[in-house]
């Protein structure tokens, strides 16, 4: 071992490893949900100037309801793509188990898998905050659209 650098032991290296794909996937869901909530805003047509000439009326509450479900299907397909990082890894053999394991800590219920690998645990905590992120930032896009409602 020299001074500059001291081995790593094996804890160190998975910390690591979790670490690294927590940003990787963190930059990944930012990506998706950018993208996403862009795409929905145009398919609905929900810029300032569109909402500004429409009333709060039966017509806004199904373009809600549109919004509600294109953003409800957005959460479902980052959630599908933390359990194909789950299964690729190997820290999960089967779909539905991969995808309990994903919207549960997405939508940090907190509920403990005894068949997750400690190996991978730290990306499942992280999973929580990232969903938690998201949830907020698909909420405030939608406070957002409600206000220019309004208005």
């Amino acid at each position: 071992m020299n001074s500059v650098t001291p081995d790593l032991d094996e804890s160190t290296i998975e910390l690591g490893a979790q670490l690294g794909a927590s940003v990787g996937l963190l930059l990944v869901m930012v990506l998706i949900h950018t993208f996403g909530l862009l795409l929905i805003s145009n398919m609905l047509n929900l810029g300032s100037e569109n909402l500004k000439e429409k009333d709060f009326n039966a017509r806004s509450v199904g373009l809600l309801a549109a919004m509600g479900l294109l953003i409800f299907l957005l959460h479902i397909l980052e959630i599908f793509v933390f359990a194909g990082f789950y299964m690729m890894v190997g820290a999960i053999e089967t779909l539905e188990e991969a995808l309990y394991f994903s919207a549960s800590a997405y939508a940090t219920l907190g509920t403990p898998a005894d068949y997750f690998p400690q190996d991978w645990r730290l990306v499942g905590a992280i999973e929580a905050l990232i969903g938690f992120i998201l949830i907020g930032w698909s909420t405030a896009f939608m406070v957002k659209t409600i206000n220019r409602l309004q208005d």
